[in-house]
Order: structure tokens, then C-alpha cells, then sequence
């Protein structure tokens, strides 16, 4: 497989699109991270402050510049989840290997970003299925955490049913140094009803 960061791969099934988000995204992408309902459910930990709350199509270009950056530099890759319906993109998933000295150390870690209608058991096990089984590869590594707070109810139901299982490691931010939890953890290999 290609290095990621060299060449972002498209992943798709009946329903949505998975690509490399880009600045003409913006304007989708606004509906998203400006959604009030959305926020409580995006994982900004060691995220320098942010929040990921982005009220103006501004706020939202300089974070999609961040993006960018980032994909440059090698921190992370974010993609754009488009509604193959709408032709419009509902959220956006982040990816980066994890290198650290705690719980969660060589590990892929996943944010999923979902508009808050999205955030629903049915949408986000599908978009589960189609990011995780490649993500393994594209990230070198053997398991893969996200986070999942305990109010996410169908968040928590999606992703069990995935195969992921609630952890009691802690993620220590390299940035603040703050232990955070409500991680679940998926291994290579044979997963849930998937």
C-alpha cells in the first residue's frame, strides 16, 4: 500500500464517499462544526484548546488550512465524508499513528466529526466499515483507538457492535500532559458483527 502521505486514498461504499479534504469543503463542513449538537461529540483531546467549534465559513477555511498543514507536515490525515445522496460532505474522519509513552502508544487513533443528524448507530458503524479495515495498513499499526464519551449512546452501541471494546487505558497528552479517557480499542483481526 502507498504511503499515505504521498498519496491520500479514496474509499467509498453505496452510501458515502471517504476522500481527502480539501478547501471547497468549507462550506459544508460549516453545517458541521457550527452544529451546536454536533460539538459535545468531536475529540479535541491534546488539541491545543480547540474545540473544533467553527461559527463562520473563516474559522472554518483557517481550520481546513490547519488540515492542510498537517497532511503536509505528516501529523495526520483528514478526510471528508460525503453523503453520496446530497453530494455534500457530512463530517470528516482524522487519522494518525500515535507514538507515546503511555496506555496508547503505536497505536492509530480515529476522530470522527459527524454533523449532528449523523450521529446516529446506523450511519456511523457504516462509516466504521469502510475506514477502519484499511486503516490498519495505512497507519502501521495493530490497534486502533477512539474516543467515546460515556453520554455518545449510539456512538458507544456503533462501535461495539463494530468490535471495539471500552478501554480503561488512559491517553496522555503530549501537549498538556492531561490523562484522558473513554478511549475504546479495536485489534487487527477478526472483528464484531462488522
Amino acid at each position: 500500500m502507498e504511503n499515505v502521505y504521498e498519496v491520500c486514498p479514496t474509499f467509498e461504499n453505496d452510501n458515502y464517499i471517504l476522500r481527502f479534504a480539501v478547501k471547497e469543503d468549507a462550506f459544508d463542513l460549516l453545517q458541521v462544526y457550527s452544529d451546536k449538537h454536533a460539538l459535545p461529540f468531536f475529540n479535541s483531546d491534546n488539541c491545543h484548546g480547540d474545540n473544533f467549534y467553527y461559527p463562520t465559513k473563516e474559522a472554518m477555511e483557517k481550520a481546513i488550512d490547519f488540515w492542510l498543514y498537517s497532511y503536509e507536515q505528516k501529523f495526520f490525515v483528514r478526510w471528508a465524508i460525503i453523503d453520496k445522496k446530497l453530494s455534500k460532505a457530512i463530517g470528516t474522519i482524522e487519522l494518525f499513528h500515535r507514538e507515546a509513552d503511555d496506555d496508547f502508544n503505536h497505536v492509530g487513533v480515529i476522530r470522527l466529526d459527524l454533523r449532528s443528524d449523523y450521529e446516529n448507530e446506523k450511519a456511523i458503524k457504516e462509516i466504521l466499515s469502510i475506514i477502519i479495515p484499511p486503516a490498519f495498513d495505512l497507519f502501521e499499526c495493530n490497534e486502533i483507538i477512539s474516543k467515546v464519551p460515556l453520554y455518545a449512546i449510539d456512538r458507544a452501541q456503533a462501535f461495539s457492535e463494530y468490535g471495539f471494546e471500552k478501554s480503561d487505558g488512559l491517553m496522555v497528552g503530549t501537549n498538556d500532559h492531561y490523562a484522558y479517557k473513554d478511549y475504546w480499542t479495536i485489534q487487527n483481526g477478526p472483528r464484531g458483527r462488522g
